[in-house]
């Protein structure tokens, strides 16, 4: 199946979630080269919109995301990328997950 890229002017967001738990760990963006890097590999690559260019994540910290699965939505612009997750957290700031900061609840 193709990623329409056309609609998010070359990037899909792609959601990215611990295959055993169900945790979302983070939301980043990719391009064609990126999913396509992501295939060949077998860990997660992105497109920086900030550095405008490709990255593994986890090349420089080491917390690497081993792809168990990629599924697609219905509309074949957006990713669910299930991953096994090498090493201690996912996000920048020191946090397992960067879904970290509640800002709502119940009323």
């Amino acid at each position: 199946m193709k990623v329409d890229f056309i609609k998010g002017n070359g990037l899909a967001p792609a959601v990215i979630q611990d295959y055993q738990s169900g945790e979302a760990y983070m939301l980043g963006y990719m391009n064609e080269a990126s999913l396509q890097k992501t295939y060949e590999t077998g860990f997660v690559h992105f497109w920086s919109r900030s550095r405008q260019k490709l990255w593994m994540k986890g090349e420089e910290s080491g917390n690497k995301l081993k792809v168990k699965e990629i599924y697609s939505d219905c509309d074949t612009d957006s990713l669910l990328i299930k991953v096994a997750l090498i090493g201690h957290n996912v996000c920048h700031t020191g946090n397992k997950s960067c879904f970290f900061t509640k800002i709502g609840g119940e009323k």
